[in-house]
């Protein structure tokens, strides 16, 4: 997905709803992040232009929360409990992501197969 930053986004999204996993005092998500307006889109594999700094899931816990809600490595999060991600640092995300008071994290995320799978869907029926 092509993103220019100041301009209206379109994206083919899913909710994503992950019930954090408490270790002690931790609360565990199992996902790392990338990204971020502060970080080079070049060294982001998930952007296909090589521009967008958005943020991306990079690692996924086998078993952990994040698997288990649905959640891919490549994903992009759009949302978190309804705060736009589209214009954050990577700071700004982990913090939006890691709030001790929350037990449950709400993401608006896309993916590569999403957007193809609509494509294809209006590709294939013809409009009458």
């Amino acid at each position: 997905m092509s993103f220019v930053p100041g301009q209206p986004v379109t994206a083919v999204v899913q909710r994503i709803e992950i019930q954090k996993l408490r270790q002690g005092e931790n609360l565990i998500l199992g996902f790392s992040i990338g990204g971020g307006i502060d970080q080079d889109p070049g060294q982001n594999p998930f952007s296909e232009d090589k521009s967008d700094k958005g943020i991306y899931v990079t690692r996924i816990t086998p078993g952990g929360p994040a698997e288990v809600a649905g959640l891919r490595i490549g994903d992009k999060i759009m949302q978190v409990n309804g705060w736009d991600m589209t214009m954050v640092t990577h700071d700004q995300a982990r913090k939006k992501l890691t709030k001790k008071r929350e037990d449950v994290v709400r993401l608006l995320i896309t993916r590569k197969s999403l957007e193809e799978a609509v494509k294809h869907s209006k590709g294939s029926h013809p409009r009458q």
